[in-house]
C-alpha cells in the first residue's frame, strides 16, 4: 500500500516536469516528503522504508561537468530571470550566454568574436589589473543600467584620473610611498574605476539587447592605487536593499604599513555601501570619490568618525563576496591572507575584520598594527597556507551558498576554494544563521559524460583547473566554477560515481526517467500545484 502511496506521489513530479512546472521551491525530494509526511512515509527510489527522515547526508564529492573553453573573472545571471548570463574576462570584454539545461549534453551559447560590451581600450589588464567586477541594476530589464569595475592607467588613457588613496587625510605621503614602497611606479598612476554603462536603444525589448553602448554614462567612482596589488574590485548590488557594495583590498604594500584597512578616513581595505539612483549634484559629490549618494544608514550615521560610504573595514583583498538567495541579508566574503591564514566571513553593518591587526584568528606579528583598541569579528571559516597546496601558495576564492537540488546533499551548503585549483570546501552552518561552520574538503572530479572532456592533472585524478578565478550562480542556483581552463558546473553526485542518499537515481515507475526528473521544481506564486498535490496525497493517505 505504501510503495502505490509513494508511486503517486513521484508520478506527480514527473507530471510537474513534463509540463514545465519548474525551478524556485523544492518539491520532489525525499527529504521533503518527509517533512511534510512524517517518518513513517518516507521513500528512496525503488522501494518505502520506515523512519529514514534524517536530512543530515554529507556530501561524498564534488561532480563537474565542463561546458565551456573560455577563462573568465565574472559570472552574473541575467537579471530577467532566464537561463542567460553574462561572462567577463580579465581583459575587458563582456559576452552574454545562454546556459544549457542540465543533463542535456549542451555548451555555453557564446560566440567569442561577438561581444555584448568591449572595454579593452579602457581597461589596463595586467597582473591584478583588468576588468575586476560586473553588476548589473535590479530593474535592468526596463532601465539597461549597469556597472562595470575596472582599473585603468593616467599614461595610457585619457579621463583616468581623480583623488589618490595615499593623501594627507590618511597620513600617507606619495613622494615617500614612491621611494619605499611601489618601486619606479608613481604612486596613484593607476586607477580603481566604477562606471555606468546601458543598454538603452540597442533593442525594442531592453531584456533582449545583445549589445551595449561602450561609452561611458558616468563615472561612479574613482580611486588611485597605491601600487599594483590588493585592490579587490568586485561589486554587487544587495538583494534586501538594491544599494551597490564594492570590495576594496587594503591597497598592496605589505602588511598594510600605512594601516589603511583601520584608518576610518581611507576607503582601501573596506566594503563600501554606495547609492546609484539618486546621484548628487556637482556640488553633492562625496569628497572626490563620485558620482553617487550615501544611504543614510550606512555606519557613519553611528560612528561620524567613519568616511560615510564605509560599510565594513579591517580586510585584506576581499576576492568573491556574495549573498545567500534564499536570506537577503546574509553577506559572506573571502578575504585573502598574507603569511598564514585564508579566512572567509560574514559581513554585518560597521564590522571590523581585523586586518592588520589580526591574520584570520592569529595576532598579526606587525610592529605596524595600531596599538587600539577594538571590537573585532572573527572569520567563521578558513585555513592556512600550509593546508593546501603542498606549502607552496594558497589564495582563497569565495563562493555561494548551494541553493539548487542538483545535488542534494549539498544543499544549504556554503562552497569556496583555493586559486590554485586544487582544493574545494564545502561549509555547513549550524544552527542556521549562528555562524557555526563545518566544513569538510571535498574530492571532486569530472563527469565521464562531461560536454567538453575535462583534462587531468598529471598523476591524478583531478579536473586540471589550474586556477580558481571565481565562482558564478545561474537564476536556478546552479553553481559554477570559473576557472583558467573552462567553465564547469555542478552536477548530479551520481554522474561522477559519488553516493548521496538524497539524490533519486531509480524511481518506481519505469514512465518516469531516472534520476533528474523529481529533482525540479514549480514557480507558480500562489501555490496552487503545491496545493493539489498536498491534497492528492492526504486523500490517498486516507484511502490507503
Amino acid at each position: 500500500m505504501m510503495a502505490d502511496f509513494v508511486a503517486v506521489f513521484l508520478w506527480f513530479c514527473n507530471f510537474l516536469l513534463l509540463f514545465g512546472f519548474t525551478d524556485s521551491i523544492p518539491l520532489c525530494t525525499e527529504s521533503n516528503f518527509c517533512n511534510t509526511y512524517g517518518g513513517s512515509k518516507c521513500f528512496d527510489g525503488e522501494k518505502v522504508v520506515l523512519n529514514k527522515c534524517d536530512t543530515q547526508f554529507p556530501s561524498r564529492g564534488l561532480c563537474l561537468e565542463k561546458i565551456g573553453n573560455g577563462s573568465y573573472l565574472n559570472m552574473v545571471a541575467h537579471p530577467d530571470g532566464s537561463d542567460r548570463a553574462f561572462f567577463a574576462n580579465q581583459a575587458g570584454k563582456i559576452w552574454l550566454s545562454t546556459i544549457p539545461e542540465q543533463g542535456l549534453g549542451g555548451t555555453l551559447g557564446l560566440d567569442e568574436s561577438s561581444p555584448f560590451m568591449d572595454l579593452t581600450d579602457q581597461v589596463h589588464f595586467y597582473n591584478s589589473f583588468g576588468l575586476m567586477g560586473l553588476a548589473f541594476h535590479p530593474n535592468f530589464a526596463r532601465n539597461g543600467r549597469f556597472f562595470a569595475s575596472f582599473n585603468c592607467d593616467t599614461v595610457k588613457t585619457p579621463g583616468c584620473s581623480g583623488k589618490c588613496s595615499c593623501n594627507s587625510d590618511v597620513n600617507c605621503d606619495p613622494l615617500k610611498l614612491a621611494s619605499s614602497s611601489s618601486g619606479s611606479v608613481q604612486p596613484c598612476r593607476y586607477y580603481k574605476v566604477i562606471a555606468e554603462f546601458t543598454a538603452n536603444g540597442t533593442a525594442s525589448d531592453i531584456s533582449m539587447a545583445t549589445r551595449a553602448k561602450p561609452s561611458e554614462v558616468r563615472r561612479i567612482f574613482s580611486l588611485g592605487l597605491p601600487i599594483a596589488f590588493n585592490h579587490g574590485g568586485q561589486i554587487l548590488f544587495g538583494p534586501a536593499d538594491g544599494y551597490l557594495y564594492v570590495m576594496l583590498g587594503d591597497g598592496g604594500i605589505e602588511e598594510d604599513h600605512y594601516n589603511f584597512s583601520q584608518n576610518k578616513k581611507s576607503l582601501l581595505g573596506k566594503i563600501l555601501r554606495l547609492d546609484v539612483d539618486n546621484m548628487p549634484s556637482e556640488a553633492g559629490i562625496v569628497d572626490q570619490w563620485g558620482n553617487y549618494s550615501v544611504p543614510q544608514d550606512n555606519p557613519f550615521s553611528e560612528d561620524n568618525e567613519l568616511q560615510p560610504e564605509i560599510w565594513a573595514r579591517g580586510l585584506r583583498n576581499p576576492w568573491r563576496c556574495s549573498f545567500d538567495s534564499q536570506r537577503p541579508l546574509y553577506f559572506i566574503c573571502a578575504d585573502a591572507g598574507q603569511d598564514e591564514y585564508e579566512e572567509v566571513d560574514i559581513i554585518t553593518k560597521g564590522g571590523n575584520y581585523g586586518w592588520n591587526v589580526y591574520e584570520g584568528p592569529f595576532l598579526f606579528n606587525s610592529s605596524h598594527s595600531p596599538a587600539i583598541s577594538m571590537d573585532l569579528i572573527f572569520p567563521v571559516l578558513g585555513y592556512k597556507h600550509s593546508d593546501v597546496n603542498n606549502n607552496v601558495s594558497a589564495s582563497i576564492c569565495g563562493g555561494y551558498f548551494y541553493r539548487s537540488m542538483t545535488d542534494p546533499c549539498l544543499y544549504g551548503s556554503y562552497l569556496y576554494g583555493d586559486l590554485y585549483g586544487s582544493a574545494i570546501w564545502s561549509a555547513v552552518e549550524s544552527p542556521t544563521n549562528s555562524g557555526n561552520f563545518t566544513t569538510t574538503l571535498l574530492p571532486f572530479s569530472c563527469a565521464h559524460d562531461s560536454p567538453i572532456q575535462c583534462k587531468s592533472v598529471p598523476e591524478s585524478s583531478l579536473p586540471d583547473l589550474r586556477y580558481i578565478y571565481s565562482f558564478g550562480e545561474d537564476n536556478r542556483k546552479e553553481i559554477y566554477v570559473l576557472a583558467n581552463n573552462g567553465v564547469y558546473r555542478v552536477v548530479r553526485p551520481s554522474r561522477c560515481n559519488y553516493t548521496c542518499p538524497k539524490e533519486i537515481v531509480k524511481v518506481v515507475s519505469s514512465q518516469i526517467s531516472s534520476s533528474s526528473s523529481c529533482r525540479n521544481h514549480f514557480t507558480y506564486p500562489n501555490g496552487e500545484l503545491m496545493l493539489l498535490l498536498s491534497s492528492l496525497l492526504h486523500v490517498l493517505g486516507t484511502i490507503l
